[in-house]
């Protein structure tokens, strides 16, 4: 069955456009000399992959306005993934992660080049120095790709306004992060504790992953209001779904799947969901292993797996798997009561929230 990412050669579209983005980049810097070539490949070798979620659900809120597929519609849609490449070069560098997508993060990669080359100062500087320049680049390069798309000036005007949000709650979001991270955890109740973590879930992804993107398409499109609420609501909990199972797969997640290896989550010690749970539900014992460990670069396999343990046993993993099944069910309830969006995409959106929650990815 083709996955409904791949409707109407949507991921291959996305590439082609995303391909000539930076060919077009790369003559714009031709000026400045081979140097800036770094910068140029860490980015386009971000961009070679990735399910598209974001740009499928800009492009299936245009069209559930009824509006037709054109090129046009793509190179927007195509702007989401620019934006996202933003998120996440900027994101490894906060969390100072070492892979994505099964290859070295930016600032890893950028670092390796330095000492390779024999270069003078520090090697990790560096590499973090240039990530950063290459995440503002694509944010950059978002803006533009947004006005140019040669989508009618009046649709763009009216998507505007939720595009700007986007990009202004979204690094708002990742602050949140930051703060949560460092903000003490062990001492607050379990609500407050799941209550600042889907904060950050709800700022920091389930927003920019679905919500933004399906209202700048259906935005753009010129969807009546009722239905852009009820599109809101299917965003946010699809959305918020998305990043709980995406919580699960950084503590249990197949390296070969995830790109990133197993247990990261735990030695980057995220405060998640899912570790809110874990922290009410475990013993004593399993508490003390968990201040003791949790947030641990230097973690082996086998202290990554008795962490898991702890998570499994304490009834975390099962309270993750109810609330993402009920967010799944809301989002298509939600879905079902937009009354003027196309057969078509309904059809699509609703096989989205399979393909964005699914147990592996």
């Amino acid at each position: 069955m083709t996955s409904p990412l791949d409707e109407a050669d949507l991921r291959a579209r996305v590439q082609t456009c995303l391909d000539g983005e930076l060919h077009h980049q790369a003559d714009v810097l031709a000026e400045l000399g081979p140097d800036v070539s770094d910068l140029l490949d860490r980015i386009g070798s971000l961009l070679s992959g990735g399910k598209r979620l974001r740009a499928a659900f800009l492009y299936w809120g245009h069209r559930a306005a009824g509006r037709p597929d054109s090129d046009a519609l793509v190179r927007l849609a195509s702007s989401m993934e620019l934006f996202q490449a933003a998120a996440l070069i900027h994101d490894d560098v906060m969390d100072d992660s070492d892979t994505r997508r099964g290859m070295p993060s930016a600032h890893r990669a950028l670092a390796t080049a330095h000492t390779e080359r024999g270069w003078g100062g520090d090697d990790e500087r560096f590499g973090q120095a240039g990530a950063i320049l290459a995440g503002n680049l694509c944010l950059t390069w978002t803006d533009e790709l947004y006005a140019t798309s040669g989508l009618d000036a009046a649709d763009l005007a009216r998507g505007r306004g939720v595009f700007d949000r986007m990009r202004t709650q979204l690094m708002a979001g990742q602050f949140l992060d930051v703060v949560d991270s460092v903000r003490p955890w062990d001492d607050l109740a379990e609500d407050e504790r799941i209550e600042r973590a889907q904060r950050v879930i709800r700022y920091k992804s389930a927003k920019y992953t679905v919500e933004h993107p399906l209202l700048i398409g259906a935005t753009t499109g010129g969807l009546g209001a009722s239905d852009l609420d009820r599109l809101s609501a299917y965003g946010l909990d699809v959305g918020h779904a998305f990043q709980l199972r995406d919580d699960l797969l950084g503590v249990f997640g197949d390296p070969s799947a995830t790109g990133k290896p197993a247990g990261d989550d735990l030695r980057e010690g995220k405060r998640t969901v899912l570790m809110a749970h874990t922290l009410s539900g475990t013993n004593a014992a399993g508490r003390a292993l968990l201040d003791a460990s949790l947030g641990r670069p230097d973690l082996s396999d086998a202290e990554v797996d008795e962490l898991r343990a702890v998570i499994v046993a304490s009834g975390a993993v099962d309270a993750v798997e109810r609330e993402i099944g009920e967010l799944a069910s809301r989002a298509l309830a939600a879905l079902a009561e937009a009354r003027s969006i196309t057969d078509e995409s309904r059809t699509v959106l609703a096989a989205l929230v399979e393909t964005s929650t699914a147990r592996s990815t």
